[in-house]
């Protein structure tokens, strides 16, 4: 970690950007068993394929992929359960209310604090058509060959 950042990302969603709207972002703390901070920290986790549901007020992520911590034994927890995360109550009504308008929560990022605490990045989103993505696509090839033009004259 270096001693002026403020966290360490440890994962990204990369397909999020394609496939989503991006409307409003939140950090929020996950509830996690000790060897799964352990297999986090090593980077063993993918946020990919994961989505947050809300329940009794309550926010969960769902399918989050943290790996078996190699050096556990008996007590490992399970790759895909369901888990916790931890937000202020008017951020939940928030979400519920936005829920309602169709909207998806998808996880973006999964950091550490510099104290040690994983946090995640969650994301309301609308799902994009097809010709959406087209369009994305079409203005990051744009971006990329202006990238190389700038860079390759300079």
């Amino acid at each position: 970690m270096h001693n002026n950042s403020k966290y360490r990302v440890i994962t990204t969603n990369k397909k999020a950007s394609y496939n989503y709207f991006i409307a409003e972002t939140y950090t929020a703390g996950i509830v996690l068993t000790g060897t799964e901070i352990k297999s986090l920290r090593n980077g063993k986790v993918s946020i990919n394929e994961a989505f947050c549901t809300i329940h009794n007020y309550d926010v969960f992520i769902r399918q989050m992929f943290i790996a078996r911590y190699s050096l556990a034994n008996y007590y490992n927890h399970e790759e895909y359960r369901v888990r916790k995360l931890l937000l202020q109550k008017h951020e939940i009504r928030k979400l519920q209310n936005k829920k309602i308008k169709n909207y998806t929560i998808i996880p973006t990022e999964v950091i550490l604090t510099q104290r040690g605490l994983a946090k995640i990045k969650i994301s309301l989103a609308k799902g994009k058509k097809k010709y959406d993505k087209r369009q994305s696509l079409k203005e990051k090839d744009i971006n990329r060959k202006i990238k190389t033009y700038i860079h390759g004259n300079s």
